[in-house]
């Protein structure tokens, strides 16, 4: 793998992590720590380091480490090679679900920031805002997203 590959692997592996620690926000209503994620594992025989968490959660070494995947997917309750960015792996269903909900909710934040900010706006550009912040979120552009490989 080349030092390129590697960054970009680095890169993939803490966006699944942020979102999965996002997912885990929006189910139980508070990120887990990396004290609880550490226990879970330990009790499973796998020992995470907190700078070991912190570099595969923000990108900054790529970890090739199954047990550890494993134990993190059976934590997040996802499938290990969705973790491990399988290309045949899929988007957990959850997780799919979650991403619908994140986009519908910055797409109303930003609804209601133009209501307030622009003011005096005829009903006519607010409704025009609304259709294209929908379109924007709509299944195609999900699809467009994913492949590219961008973030909601």
């Amino acid at each position: 793998m080349t030092d390129e590959e590697s960054k970009t692997a680095a890169d993939n592996l803490a966006k699944r992590l942020r979102l999965l620690l996002d997912v885990a926000v929006a189910e139980t209503g508070s990120e887990p720590t990396f004290a609880q994620i550490a226990a879970y594992l330990e009790e499973r025989g796998t020992n995470l380091s907190r700078s070991r968490w912190t570099y595969m959660v923000n990108g900054h070494r790529y970890v090739q480490d199954l047990p550890l995947f494993e134990g993190l997917a059976a934590f997040f309750d996802v499938d290990p090679a969705f973790l491990a960015g399988a290309a045949d792996a899929d988007v957990p269903a959850k997780v799919s679900a979650q991403l619908d909900l994140i986009r519908a909710m910055r797409a109303a934040k930003v609804k209601t920031y133009a209501a307030r900010t622009l003011g005096d706006i005829s009903p006519e550009a607010l409704q025009a805002i609304s259709r294209f912040l929908d379109a924007a979120i709509s299944p195609k552009s999900r699809e467009a997203q994913d492949r590219a490989g961008d973030e909601p």
